[in-house]
């Protein structure tokens, strides 16, 4: 009993050494952003670099506003995730429904196909992709980009869902069928009450992958009345000249709305996640 209640403690602590390990590994690169962007450019710059900023300010909060179009950025990503994230519910919770609850020929076929899409590098996949917009002149728009970004949310929003509606007891279903609901209503009334944490999981990572995506964002936008967050960071580096400051002051604000968004939907995306585990 003894070794027994030794192993245990020593497993135990291994594993709280390796928690901790990793929460310092998350929190560092946050502090650093904070700190950076809390310093003056002697103490980023030269001989007077510091860990700490010994004389905090906001002038690099102040000069994001006022000299570069932050708040645009702002507004285009938000409108931008905020797009893919309705769409991705929307189209995800059909598909998904479609193929975990009706039977059509190659329905097996479809399922594993949004798989195999979903694991696609979206670096082979942007040449076509900006063919495509150019034809239905869609680059340059919000609409071009939401459309984009549907190409990697919708795949693994509705194999997630997929594995959540199959869970839910058919008979449930069909008792609402036969009360006169039709599948739709039947969809909304019966299977989404019962699937929120799920469409939390799917929401959050459908708003998380828009809002910090950079590749198309970065092929498809040129003008900087739709540019995005990610890609305007870019600005901030001119030719070898890193202005550190500013650029880690809108980091810092840009990680901002989806931690805010987790916070708030920490309980659903938890409880999501680990029944995704076990029903997967």
């Amino acid at each position: 009993m003894r070794s027994v209640s030794r192993t245990r403690r020593s497993l135990q602590w291994v594993g709280n050494t390796l928690l901790a390990l990793m929460l310092v590994w998350t929190l560092v690169p946050f502090y650093w952003m904070i700190a950076t962007s809390l310093k003056k450019d002697r103490e980023i710059y030269g001989f007077e670099a510091t860990l700490i900023p010994h004389q905090p300010t906001l002038a690099n909060y102040a000069r994001l506003f006022a000299k570069t179009p932050f708040i645009l950025y702002l507004r285009n990503s938000t409108i931008i995730a905020v797009g893919t994230t309705i769409a991705s519910l929307v189209f995800g919770t059909l598909g998904a429904y479609a193929l975990a609850r009706l039977r059509f020929p190659g329905r097996k076929v479809i399922a594993r196909g949004l798989v195999f899409t979903y694991l696609v590098p979206p670096a082979l996949l942007f040449i076509p992709l900006f063919a495509v917009m150019s034809t239905l002149r869609l680059v340059d728009t919000h609409q071009g980009l939401i459309l984009t970004y549907l190409s990697f949310s919708v795949p693994f929003c509705t194999w997630l869902l997929m594995g959540y509606f199959r869970s839910v007891p058919l008979e449930l279903e069909e008792a609402a069928l036969v009360d006169g609901c039709t599948r739709l209503g039947s969809l909304v009334r019966v299977i989404l009450p019962m699937s929120l944490p799920a469409l939390a999981v799917v929401a959050f990572f459908a708003f998380t992958q828009s809002w910090n995506e950079f590749l198309y964002a970065n092929v498809f936008v040129n003008s900087v009345e739709v540019r995005t967050v990610t890609t305007g960071l870019t600005l901030f580096i001119v030719e070898d000249v890193f202005f550190w400051g500013p650029m880690m002051a809108a980091s810092f604000l840009s990680a901002l709305p989806p931690l805010v968004i987790y916070l708030i939907f920490q309980r659903w995306v938890v409880k999501g996640l680990t029944l995704g585990a076990v029903k997967g």
